[in-house]
């Protein structure tokens, strides 16, 4: 088994020299003991000698990728990792077109369920002082991406470990979530999903305790699109605004009348939210400026009216803007999908879960208008989305996306157990 130093200068194969743990000890870094494997002893067989044996080697690979953060469609280090540690157990990884991401098939057979973990970090700093934090200034793994990718990883090189498996597993280590519409479309357009029949994905949830998998049938996350709005206008000095148009005005009343038009226009019941995130127009507080830009993001639970929004954006905007005289360009991102865990697949995830982690591990999940690029596989095939627990019981729950994020490895083991207990038991429903 091929294991690595957590340093960013040592990145590569150490070829059997000595377990993870037990060479990050020798470079100096301070390792903490190996977690305890909460899934212990439920099987598989193999599973359970897999992790008995490489436990320290997945948080090795977990602390590696996060001292080492790379930025959507930029994951090449990330990449070949993967690739590497596959390539190692006799399996035959194929990276994505664009250089970043992998596909890798397990086992044999027509039937053919997919896992997914995602391998980008985010573009804030780190402040965990963690002695395996990001070494790369501006940029970290706060979102959990780490753990997905060392877990994935875990439960594709424990599969690969199986006298026989019921069918094929296929490993989707997709690049790009982080950026709208995300790199779930870059791995559908090179054939991740062909031949797929279900999908399954886990995220990390900093409000949940390790070992608790959160499910819930139906949208688990929202629609999320990006706008931005671009102005212009001649110009002029403040005490004639009537002879230019004012800009300022106009983005005032853009800002406080489109969400408010919004509420109005779409049932409440969808949970649509507009929320403006930057806005920038002028620098002098005599003059008319002649160009701004007002940026955020629209948000909704409701499938149906996503599709709805784009068009009743555009002509709101257009009616706001018409008495204004301001000229403007509207760019209209549409983001992704919501998360829509289908009904079968979601009992086939919690049946997963069960047999990973006993029957106490399930928890109630609410849905969240955050968006994850997930809901693009559900475009395509059938499956479910949960929420890994990771918050260690006690203490501050540290959220996502926030320079301080932290994750109980302990949460690394559930991650195998349950990617592998749902992908045995989705091959044999």
């Amino acid at each position: 088994m091929t294991v690595l130093d957590s340093r960013p200068d040592l990145p590569g194969e150490q070829g059997g020299s000595g377990t993870a743990a037990a060479l990050l000890t020798e470079s100096g870094v301070t390792v903490a003991p190996t977690p305890p494997d909460l899934g212990a002893g439920r099987g598989p067989a193999w599973l359970d000698e897999w992790l008995l044996q490489h436990a320290a080697d997945v948080v090795a690979w977990r602390r590696h990728i996060h001292t080492n953060p790379e930025l959507a469609r930029h994951e090449f280090g990330t990449t070949e990792l993967v690739v590497k540690l596959l390539r190692s157990a006799g399996l035959r990884p194929w990276v994505l077109p664009g250089g970043t991401g992998v596909v890798c098939d397990v086992g044999s057979g027509p039937t053919c369920v997919a896992l997914r973990a995602d391998l980008d970090a985010l573009p804030l700093t780190e402040a965990t002082g963690l002695p395996f934090a990001s070494a790369v200034d501006g940029v970290a793994h706060a979102c959990g991406h780490d753990m997905h990718t060392a877990a994935l990883l875990g439960a594709g090189l424990a599969l690969a470990q199986a006298a026989e498996l019921p069918g094929r597993v296929r490993l989707i280590f997709q690049p790009a979530e982080e950026v709208m519409p995300g790199g779930a479309l870059d791995a559908i357009e090179a054939g991740a999903l062909d031949g797929v029949d279900r999908i399954f994905g886990l995220h990390c949830d900093p409000r949940l305790p390790v070992g608790k998998v959160g499910t819930r049938i139906g949208a688990l996350t929202s629609a999320a699109d990006l706008i931005e709005l671009r102005l212009t206008s001649p110009g002029g000095h403040t005490s004639r605004p009537h002879l230019t148009a004012d800009l300022v005005h106009a983005l005032g009343t853009i800002i406080t009348s489109l969400p408010a038009l919004l509420s109005r226009r779409v049932d409440p019941r969808s949970g649509t939210v507009l929320v403006w995130g930057s806005v920038h127009a002028g620098e002098a507080a005599n003059a008319v400026p002649q160009d701004g830009l007002l940026r955020g993001t629209l948000r909704t639970a409701d499938h149906e009216t996503w599709t709805q929004l784009e068009p009743l954006i555009a002509s709101s905007v257009q009616s706001l803007l018409a008495p204004t005289g301001v000229g403007y360009e509207l760019d209209y991102r549409r983001g992704v999908p919501p998360v829509v865990s289908e009904e079968e697949s979601t009992v086939l995830l919690r049946a997963g879960a069960e047999a990973a982690l006993g029957d106490n591990a399930l928890a109630d999940t609410e849905q969240s208008s955050g968006g994850e690029d997930f809901g693009w596989y559900l475009e395509h095939v059938p499956g479910a989305f949960a929420r890994l627990g990771v918050w260690p019981g006690e203490g501050a729950m540290r959220d996502l996306h926030q320079p301080t994020f932290e994750a109980d490895e302990r949460a690394l083991f559930n991650g195998v157990r349950v990617f592998v207990h749902t992908a045995l038991a989705a091959l044999v429903a």
